[in-house]
């Protein structure tokens, strides 16, 4: 028997083998599994139907296959009539035998130095930090390698951004002396390129994996014990046991309690998620929350050419910010055509008899409605606990228990378990997540390390980019430092102009006493790349030198 994807893909053409149970010359029986492969965002095992022998495999793991190359050829045993029969009935209904196998999951029992639930930026880099460490680390993940950082987050976020700022430049190329004529946006591509970027870097990871001998186990993990997982794959379920335990699951988009928002049965009304795999443009979004996720996806539709709207409960957009940095950041949402109510409190979501959604909001005391085609989800994220099972096991939460609490070795109450990234509620950055990751495992080898949250780079893609670093001058000033600030505006520099965006400025935060920088905040062009040079001066550097080498970079990096 000749064993092909065909039955088992649907509408797609190929797959990535995942995993290979089999083995040439071994026996399989009519519900086993022979190989795993990933199609369409889902992860398939392959169960031939048949009882036999496997008398050659062609594919190996991390191979693209369409779904007619021939995976395996299996020599069937006949040797009785009921096997004749098992085989007719597989070939004539995959889905009963497939079912069969998800009610009677084959169980494995692995045992492990650290096994760490979440295969994120701080998983999957404490995974590969543990194993180069010596230790034996079986990383478990329920969805997709690179958590919400890589699959529905930074990476695909930026990917979008990209795009919009092409889009833009295209529209805008007369000014420039390039003449084009009636540019225009194909959505559907400009998703299938942010796949692109996300699945090449996924099979990175998966490489980085099998490079270490890092043991990944696809499916949900829960604790039976505290040093016990029990993880509930497609096909098969696992029982690790491990000596000390890392609790990395990440944190979910946050779903306010609006009236009316429940009952309405559509596609419209989404989070960042599903924006992410967005297939056609409104001409109308309405975006619910103006903090950093919200702001991001207003300038990415706004340079699509969709019609933005922004409602934010707080008197500002971007609140955490200065003063200063809020207002250029909003006159340019607004010179944009991005429409915001700030100081507004969002009370009820309806859909009209056409299908149009209307949201009703409270701004300061006067009703007022809005009309879309969507409404974007945007006020935060809150820690993935679903089904751990840390209840079980007196797992202490935060004070406001939205979070796993730890102590600065991200250790919880339980010492063998750890806890890091989103799901602590601490700082929701993947490059926090993971040095939070290497903590935790640098503890666990008995190495003594804290976390030090002082002076960690934050980042802002709207337009112009925002980039963050210690602490800002409202900050300063609540606290009672006494400060000195210094801005230089991109309008004086002459690679700004010759981009075309002399928007913005860079801001620094003087502690006048000790003549240190303490902070700084950056709007405008290349934002993100140049506040790394301004945390190493924080870090190290006089306030002289610092202007000095500070303004050296700025020319070199804008050059």
């Amino acid at each position: 028997m000749k064993v092909t994807l065909e039955r088992y893909l649907g509408h797609e053409n190929e797959a990535q083998v995942v995993k290979i149970y089999k083995k040439v010359g071994d026996s399989i029986e009519t519900g086993d599994v022979l190989i795993e492969v990933e199609g369409n965002k889902a992860a398939i095992p392959i169960i031939p139907g048949v009882k036999g022998i496997i008398e050659s495999i062609y594919v190996n793991e991390g191979d693209i296959i369409t779904k007619n190359s021939v995976i395996a050829i299996i020599k069937e045993d006949y040797s009785n009539k009921d096997t004749k029969e098992i085989k007719t009935k597989s070939e004539e209904n995959f889905a009963f035998d497939y079912f069969a196998t998800i009610l009677k999951p084959k169980e494995e029992e692995l045992k492990c130095d650290i096994a760490i639930i979440g295969g994120g930026p701080g998983g999957y880099v404490a995974a590969i930090y543990a194993a180069q460490n010596g230790k034996n680390v079986v990383l478990i993940e329920k969805d997709k390698l690179g958590g919400t950082c890589l699959n529905r987050g930074c990476i695909p976020t930026k990917a979008l951004v990209r795009s919009a700022e092409v889009y833009k430049i295209i529209k805008n190329a007369d000014k420039f002396g390039c003449l084009l004529q009636n540019p225009s946006v194909d959505i559907k591509k400009v998703i299938e390129r942010k796949n692109k970027v996300v699945n090449e870097l996924n099979s990175g990871i998966k490489y980085l994996m099998k490079k270490n001998n890092v043991t990944v186990l696809e499916g949900l993990g829960s604790f039976a014990d505290k040093e016990t997982i029990h993880v509930k794959g497609n096909s098969r379920e696992y029982i690790v046991k491990a000596q000390n335990i890392i609790i990395a699951t990440g944190s979910k988009p946050y779903i306010p309690q609006i009236e009316g928002i429940n009952e309405i049965n559509n596609n419209n009304i989404i989070t960042s998620d599903e924006a992410l795999e967005i297939k056609d443009l409104p001409k109308k979004m309405i975006i619910i929350g103006g903090g950093v996720i919200g702001m991001e996806f207003a300038f990415i539709f706004a340079n699509f050419g969709v019609d933005v709207s922004i409602i934010e409960y707080f008197d500002n957009c971007l609140a955490n910010l200065d003063d200063d940095v809020i207002a250029e950041i909003s006159r340019n949402a607004i010179e944009k055509g991005i429409k915001i109510y700030t100081g507004s409190k969002v009370e009820e979501v309806f859909k009209t008899e056409d299908d149009e959604l209307i949201v009703g909001f409270l701004q300061k005391g006067e009703r007022k409605y809005l009309r879309g085609d969507k409404i974007l989800l945007a006020v935060g994220r809150k820690p993935y606990m679903d089904e751990l099972g840390i209840e079980k096991l007196g797992i202490e939460l935060n004070d406001n228990k939205r979070g796993i609490k730890v102590n600065s070795k991200m250790q919880t109450n339980i010492s063998n378990i750890y806890a890091i990234g989103d799901v602590t509620d601490r700082i929701l950055l993947a490059h926090v997540a993971s040095h939070q990751g290497i903590v935790a495992v640098d503890n666990i080898l008995g190495k003594e390390k804290e976390m030090d949250y002082a002076n960690v780079p934050s980042a802002i893609f709207t337009e112009p980019e925002i980039a963050t670093v210690g602490i800002n001058e409202r900050e300063a000033i609540s606290k009672g430092i006494e400060i000195k600030v210094s801005k230089i505006p991109f309008a004086s520099n002459g690679k700004a102009l010759t981009y075309g965006d002399n928007r913005g400025f860079i801001k620094l935060i003087e502690d006048i006493h000790n003549k240190k920088i303490i902070g700084a905040t950056i709007i405008g062009i290349h934002a993100t790349d140049l506040i790394a040079n301004i945390t190493l001066a924080i870090k190290r550097i006089s306030v002289q030198k610092t202007l000095l080498k500070l303004y050296m970079h700025t020319l070199q990096l804008l050059k």
